[in-house]
């Protein structure tokens, strides 16, 4: 099985602009990010997908691979499904987030074992929460999973709700998840889903993968331990244990 790992790269963004090219104790984020996905021996090769000269003429300086790609992509999913069209001897293509310096390699073979099973169409990380705080952050994705390790919702608030339980005590009461930004997809379904009109779902919760549920499509979940450190404004920079 030949796997495509995917890393979309902008440089618009509204919160951090420029934000793969900021320097990080001497390599920029996106090098970074590139050279930890390198090390998955289940990636059969690692591109980043950008739609930004200054990105790509620098991944290809460090020796990365880059392809440009088109400006008015709503998503990085979307931003996958042009690359993996140019390629179309992968079967599987992993969407690699591009603000994430540290990803441990670890997590992107849990993802691609996910593949072993010729059923699995899209595929997804999980942790459980440990604490209220990030229980009820809503800028922390907390999913509903099923009985075959599937996610059957996603939402930014706490699912399901304890009735009867104060809300700093649900913890006590059942087992919660949160949804660590990292996908897989089939070839042919990543193709399908992007062709997908945009959902009630998606909209009401502000989550692309709401989309995907919503029309039928089955994520398989697999469950890690390790934390993501993902850069959203220049603060968090200043979290990272360099």
């Amino acid at each position: 099985m030949k796997i495509l790992g995917i890393i979309p790269a902008r440089y618009a963004s509204s919160r951090f602009p420029g934000k793969p090219l900021v320097d990080i104790a001497g390599k920029s984020m996106i090098q970074r990010v590139y050279e930890q996905a390198k090390k998955c021996n289940d990636l059969t090769e690692v591109i980043v997908a950008t739609d930004d000269d200054r990105i790509f003429n620098h991944v290809q300086a460090f020796g990365g691979v880059a392809v440009m790609t088109a400006a008015d992509h709503q998503s990085g999913t979307d931003r996958c499904a042009e690359v993996a069209l140019l390629h179309p001897e992968y079967h599987v293509v992993i969407n690699i987030q591009g603000d994430e310096p540290y990803i441990d390699p670890e997590q992107i073979t849990k993802l691609a074992a996910c593949f072993i099973n010729p059923d699995t169409q899209i595929a997804t990380l999980i942790k459980k929460v440990l604490t209220v705080e990030e229980l009820h952050n809503t800028n922390s994705p907390k999913v509903v999973i099923n009985k075959l390790s599937e996610a059957i919702y996603f939402s930014r608030s706490a699912l399901p709700h304890i009735r009867g339980q104060e809300p700093e005590n649900w913890l006590e009461f059942y087992t919660y998840f949160k949804h660590i930004g990292i996908y897989g997809y089939r070839a042919d379904v990543l193709q399908q889903i992007t062709k997908l009109p945009i959902s009630g779902l998606e909209k009401a919760e502000s989550l692309e993968q709401l989309r995907w549920v919503e029309n039928g499509y089955r994520i398989k979940v697999a469950e890690t331990e390790l934390e993501t450190h993902a850069i959203d404004v220049p603060e968090d920079l200043l979290k990272l244990k360099l």
